[in-house]
């Protein structure tokens, strides 16, 4: 069975996957509630994904204020999260799909000649449709300010 990856209008699909905390994260649990910014960056660690992981952990409270869970996605062990999520101070969960399941599952494409995983930002309104789906591998910053374009919040 071929895999269609998802774009805007569709519905995100339900899924599982463990925090850096060891919990069970389910985007069901926030139908009708709130809006998700599900990112997907590459790797823990690595100079852009600092970047683009504190630029939404310095707009957090801006997105909490609005309603919008922030997620992030990578391949890295919960034990990695774990210590990148403490090192940084995420305020938000960052899932483990070290299998690469939900990557494949939401159809986020590998960059840079398949050699890395690629950098996927989805945002997905209350009623669980995809509201934008934003693929740029170098403009780790731009993820921020689209999510909180299309959301029709003001970017301080």
């Amino acid at each position: 069975m071929k895999i269609t990856p998802i774009e805007v209008g569709d519905k995100l699909p339900v899924f599982e996957l463990l925090n850096q905390k060891g919990e069970l994260f389910n985007p069901s649990n926030l139908i009708g509630k709130k809006h998700l910014v599900l990112f997907f960056y590459p790797k823990d660690f690595t100079p852009g994904c600092i970047k683009e992981v504190c630029s939404f952990r310095d707009q957090y409270e801006t997105f909490v204020k609005h309603g919008v869970e922030v997620v992030g996605v990578s391949s890295d062990s919960k034990q990695s999260h774990q210590k990148f999520a403490e090192k940084y101070r995420l305020p938000f969960q960052i899932l483990s799909d070290n299998e690469g399941k939900l990557r494949k599952l939401l159809g986020v494409p590998s960059s840079l000649f398949g050699l890395l995983p690629g950098r996927v930002t989805f945002v997905i309104d209350r009623n669980g449709t995809v509201m934008l789906k934003f693929n740029n591998q170098f403009g780790a910053e731009k993820h921020i300010s689209e999510s909180l374009k299309v959301l029709g919040i003001e970017n301080k």
